[in-house]
């Protein structure tokens, strides 16, 4: 499926006229093509923009951030590209998709390249490797995994935080479940979409909050696509399923119980999904990370207002029902909150899937974001 349309020459001359009398309707054409040879300008290094530091000051104190632009649109009107994949099956609206069918990206001087679809676990490697210029938003234990295995990336916004209402995942189980509390689950089978992610490390986190030792070997992980995890919930071969619908969604179909959720076991800390580039990336093109910041925070802000519209975005250009799409609550302003880094690089370390001594300050930095202000 291609996500967008030929951009024409009269479209792109209105697109920088316009840029500067933004208002608060939103425009939903689609995005328009790259153009030729889809490559970005080089910008120059901007004293420190590349470090990982927490402790500094704001990178932008311009407001509103549609105001933050990178260089080469300032100065030429032209549209930086930056390379992203396409979603697979979407669970909840898509950031990216959103702010692109809204325009806000091309205000900040951004063009969006949807190349394909990439695995999530093949994220942290195509950023890396050049394949992908930003990561579409992970969650952030397969960022903290990455580093510590020496990947050179950091994250640079968030994305997706849990409520109570609104949990990143939940673990469900048929009405006539046994499973009713952590040892309940003690032998059984789950069912998860993708090892080394939220799903397979929040049941054992919820395990080992209620005092189950060695968790990891306590329950069968058993792999297979989300939109296949009811139906094999269903037909018994599996005790429980974690899946990124929400409590109210469950309830309603009234089939499965929720047994917990993340917002159980971390409260609100533990389903961030950030967006990282790699050090290069951002050591070369301070200014677009910091445009592409602005738009993310912009694009955050409109989805928390609009949730409905947000997942008619997401249906219509996935091609999908929107009832598939299950609303998410997002970062306010894109800044990351270090304990959503902690807990993760905690349990990690605990399970011995990475190595001790891993900061936050390592895994994030919110030194690009407008709204950001340090604590002094």
């Amino acid at each position: 499926m291609t996500y967008g349309l030929n951009k024409t020459f009269l479209s792109l001359v209105l697109l920088v006229i316009g840029v500067f009398a933004v208002t608060g309707c939103r425009n939903e054409t689609k995005t328009p093509a790259p153009p030729a040879g889809g490559k970005a300008a080089s910008s120059p290094v901007a004293g420190s923009a590349g470090s990982p530091a927490q402790a500094g000051t704001a990178a932008d104190s311009q407001s509103p951030t549609h105001g933050v632009v990178t260089d080469q649109f300032a100065s030429t009107g032209k549209l930086v590209v930056l390379k992203v994949p396409v979603p697979p099956d979407p669970t909840s609206p898509e950031i990216l998709l959103v702010g692109d069918e809204l325009n806000i990206f091309q205000e900040h001087g951004i063009l969006l390249d949807f190349i394909g679809v990439i695995p999530a676990p093949q994220n942290v490697a195509s950023v890396v490797s050049g394949r992908i210029d930003v990561s579409p938003g992970s969650h952030i234990n397969r960022t903290i995994a990455g580093i510590s295995a020496g990947a050179k990336i950091l994250a640079v916004a968030g994305k997706t935080e849990t409520t109570e209402r609104v949990p990143h995942m939940i673990g469900i189980v048929s009405k006539d479940s046994p499973v009713k509390a952590p040892a309940d689950l003690v032998g059984r089978k789950v069912g998860i979409p993708t090892i080394g992610g939220c799903n397979e490390y929040t049941p054992y986190a919820w395990l080992d909050k209620n005092g189950i030792a060695d968790a990891k070997s306590k329950i069968e992980v058993i792999v297979m696509p989300e939109k296949n995890l009811e139906q094999v919930l269903r037909q018994g071969e599996i005790d429980l399923a974690m899946t990124h619908k929400l409590p109210e969604e469950i309830n309603r179909q009234g089939e499965f119980t929720v047994v917990f959720s993340d917002y159980d076991v971390w409260a609100g800390d533990g389903g961030a999904t950030p967006f990282y580039f790699s050090t290069d990336y951002i050591k070369e093109h301070p200014d677009v990370v910091r445009a592409f910041v602005a738009a993310i925070a912009e694009t955050l802000n409109w989805s928390n207002d609009h949730p409905y519209e947000a997942r008619e975005i997401t249906a219509r250009r996935t091609n999908q029902d929107v009832v598939n799409v299950s609303e998410r609550y997002y970062t306010p302003n894109g800044i990351i909150k270090p304990e959503t880094a902690i807990v993760w690089i905690d349990l990690l370390t605990a399970f011995g899937e990475i190595k001790p001594g891993l900061t936050a300050e390592q895994i994030y930095t919110n030194e690009f974001n407008p709204h950001y202000r340090p604590k002094l």
